[in-house]
């Protein structure tokens, strides 16, 4: 951190004078409890308008380490001017912290730069067979899935399950085709190697009050056993709901699949739902289906299919902008299983791993320090530097899709996560991704300055002392003499 030293002995002759002129000095008892006290920051006063803003950030950043909340923390804070390409203030810069959900920003920018903002998941039907003059399809519907993670959700803009199997009896219709004798089957070819993997060490399953638990299974990880305390007993229900006490945060948590004594969730494979909906809307409107829902793996003999139609998901920049707005967990984590399928041919968490640590020495990224072990930020286990996401972000400044990668981010007090904070300064001068998880706060983005610079920033707090928002109102009394640079 850059020292205050000699600020203050330059300082020390107009500070002295300013204090005997006015004949005295005020001192400060803080109470034992800070529940609702602000920052160990003093009001502005006659000399402190004879110091830079650069000062003023260092001063601010220097009190900090006494704050109550902060003072045993483990935290780090830069500010990095992208043009001269230094350091203008910083704190513990080098330092490997938890990132929680800034860690999507790696992961996002990953998916854009190697698949392009334009990029989209296709979901096709199909027939074979033949369609006699009285529209009966004698032979199958295929759907092929290509892994869109924002099908049936309305994220994104994506259409919902309702209105993809109105759409595609439609097309149906279009074609003449009033009856199918055969089945519906899901082509699955795709996923053929995505097997159940077991989730990153040390993950979070509730996060700001809501359930998610990641793709994989908790085999092996220790303690391996899961207190099983209800479920869903209702028979006719076909997706079973199971609770339990998760042993990392000793709540309760869902889980699609208990297999005794772990749990197990999984990245849809196919639009398996989707299909069967598009069943139940095709007998309900009067076009039968005789066969049921099947899916095929590999066809040794496949047969002759004609395209019908196809949905294709929307832009892989519209569901980056969802992601990182609404700091959507499942869709960051398909994200990399995606980049992993289209890069290394397979949807495994290890394959998307890889590509983003490839991609990112690629481009230069320091990562003494990374550690990197999922897409959404939800293992504790994940660690960054501040410096080298402040680096990160400012590479990102070069790029083509900058503009748009930018319009992702929150922003301070208008959109998305930042929605609810700096209501005073910052407001709409903040642009940056948010994490989340118990005792950790993370920031990182950019920072447009009254002065009209651009700079990049990054403060990752962990295990810090009292609540949430205490911490979050520390988070914005560092950065606010930093709005002055």
């Amino acid at each position: 951190m850059i020292s205050i030293k000699n600020i203050l002995a330059s300082t020390a002759i107009t500070l002295s004078s300013v204090a005997f002129a006015q004949g005295t000095f005020t001192s400060h008892s803080y109470p034992q409890s800070y529940e609702n006290q602000p920052s160990s920051t003093i009001k502005e006063s006659p000399s402190e308008k004879l110091l830079s803003a650069k000062e003023l950030v260092d001063i601010n950043l220097n009190s900090m380490m006494n704050d109550p909340v902060l003072k045993n923390a483990n935290w780090g804070f830069v500010v990095y001017d992208p043009k001269t390409k230094k350091i203008v203030s910083s704190y513990n810069e080098n330092t490997p912290l938890i990132p929680a959900s800034t860690t999507k920003l790696l992961t996002t920018e990953t998916a854009v730069h190697l698949l392009g903002e334009k990029f989209r998941w296709m979901t096709q039907l199909e027939y074979s067979g033949t369609i006699d003059e009285a529209g009966i399809l004698h032979g199958n519907l295929y759907i092929v899935g290509s892994g869109d993670p924002s099908l049936g959700t309305n994220k994104a803009g994506a259409t919902s399950y309702s209105a993809l199997a109105s759409d595609f009896i439609e097309a149906l219709r279009g074609k003449g085709i009033k009856r199918v004798n055969g089945d519906i089957v899901l082509q699955t070819a795709v996923f053929k190697t995505n097997k159940m993997q077991t989730l990153p060490a040390n993950v979070v399953w509730l996060e700001n009050g809501s359930y998610y638990l990641p793709v994989g299974s908790t085999r092996e990880i220790n303690p391996q056993n899961e207190k099983l305390i209800a479920k869903q007993t209702n028979p006719f229900v076909e997706s079973k709901n199971y609770y339990y006490i998760s042993p990392y945060i000793k709540q309760m948590v869902y889980a699609e699949k208990f297999e005794g004594g772990y749990l197990t969730t999984k990245l849809p494979e196919v639009p398996a739902f989707f299909a069967n909906t598009l069943r139940a809307t095709m007998v309900k409107r009067g076009i039968p289906v005789m066969g049921k829902v099947v899916s095929k793996v590999t066809d040794a003999n496949p047969e002759k299919r004609e395209l019908i139609t196809n949905y294709s998901s929307p832009t892989l920049s519209e569901i980056i902008f969802y992601t990182n707005q609404h700091s959507d967990n499942a869709l960051a984590e398909a994200t990399l299983r995606m980049v992993g399928f289209q890069k290394e041919g397979d949807q495994t968490l290890e394959s998307g791993r890889n590509v983003v640590v490839e991609h990112l020495k690629s481009i230069g990224f320091d990562t003494n320090g990374l550690t990197y072990m999922d897409g959404s930020g939800l293992s504790r286990n994940n660690l960054v530097t501040p410096i080298s996401q402040v680096k990160f972000l400012t590479g990102l400044m070069n790029e083509k899709f900058y503009n748009s990668y930018l319009e992702s981010l929150p922003v301070a007090g208008q959109t998305g996560t930042l929605k609810k904070s700096f209501f005073g300064n910052g407001y709409g001068q903040i642009f940056a991704k948010t994490g989340t998880l118990n005792k950790v706060k993370a920031l990182a983005g950019y920072l447009k300055t009254t002065t009209g610079k651009t700079l990049v920033f990054s403060l990752l707090i962990n295990n810090y002392a009292g609540s949430v928002d205490m911490v979050k109102k520390r988070m914005e009394q560092i950065l606010d003499p930093a709005l002055n640079l």
